[in-house]
């Protein structure tokens, strides 16, 4: 058994089950078009390797093996089961179906001002740090790079007994300080009331 590519494809698997993104029900309805400086971003952008968008015109050119899309996380034009508005961490994918490793440069802030790697076919580093907007990223021949928004590190919640324990104690101790605060204003307001 292959157990790297086991544990790629369930890495793989597990990213499209955590990401509504990845699971849209609906069509994408973005386009190569020209936005006004300040509109928002569409669902999904096509981008050169300069990281600038698509137009119409850009699809015959021969930088066409090597693209990125940007997938709005903020776009999703759908409601869970309880009506509420699904949102999700944006990505951008950038292939490059060349035989050469290519630069393609991560677009600009309004994208993200941080990206992290969550996925590179080409095995290029074990660990990434967060890369910055305008940053040159070398795709390698015939691969695929997979990145997310970066938005900090992940924290990872404790779900145990002792920390629920703890947290209550902390909001009761909070709830007891405020009594306390509003007790104080008040008896000083009416002292105040009593010397007038």
């Amino acid at each position: 058994m292959d157990q790297p590519l086991v544990e790629f494809t369930a890495f793989v698997n597990k990213l499209r089950h955590d990401h509504p993104t990845f699971r849209r029900s609906r069509f994408f309805d973005g386009r190569p078009v020209v936005r006004g400086e300040g509109e928002k971003l569409p669902d999904i952008v096509w981008l050169k390797t300069d990281g600038t968008g698509m137009l119409p015109e850009d699809w015959g050119s021969g930088f066409g093996r090597t693209i990125g899309v940007f997938l709005n996380g903020h776009g999703i034009q759908e409601q869970d089961s309880r009506g509420r508005r699904i949102t999700d961490d944006s990505f951008l994918l950038a292939f490059n179906a060349h035989d050469d490793g290519v630069d393609f440069i991560l677009p600009p802030d309004e994208y993200s001002p941080n990206w992290e790697v969550l996925i590179d076919t080409a095995a290029q580093a074990d660990d990434y740090e967060p890369l910055k907007a305008g940053t040159t990223l070398t795709l390698a021949a015939k691969s695929m790079v997979v990145l997310r928004a970066y938005t900090g590190p992940e924290v990872e919640v404790d779900y145990s007994a002792a920390a629920s324990l703890a947290a209550r104690a902390a909001d009761e101790e909070a709830q007891e300080e405020m009594v306390q605060a509003q007790t104080k204003a008040a008896d000083e307001s009416e002292a105040k009331a009593t010397q007038a």
